[in-house]
């Protein structure tokens, strides 16, 4: 069974507090996880010019507006709230 790393674990207790459905959960640690192979480092050593420099990718690749605003929501709560956490 694979290890959770802090960051992830406390993503997922700020997403369970707000009560967010299991599906959304799994989204949003999903996209963040995306984001950070995307740039090949640690999500924590991340921030909002890459999050600018990530939505330029898909949108060159036509991905459909409902898949972007899920991946930018699901990297603004991360960066908002638990970024600057640990």
């Amino acid at each position: 069974m694979e290890q959770t790393s802090p960051l992830r674990q406390r993503m997922i207790e700020d997403l369970t507090i707000r009560n967010l459905s299991p599906e959304t959960q799994r989204s949003n640690v999903h996209h963040v996880a995306k984001y950070s192979r995307f740039f090949w480092t640690i999500t924590g050593q991340l921030g909002y010019e890459e999050v600018r420099a990530y939505q330029a990718h898909p949108v060159g690749r036509r991905v459909s507006w409902g898949a972007l605003n899920q991946t930018v929501c699901a990297l603004r709560f991360f960066l908002r709230r638990d970024a600057g956490s640990i």
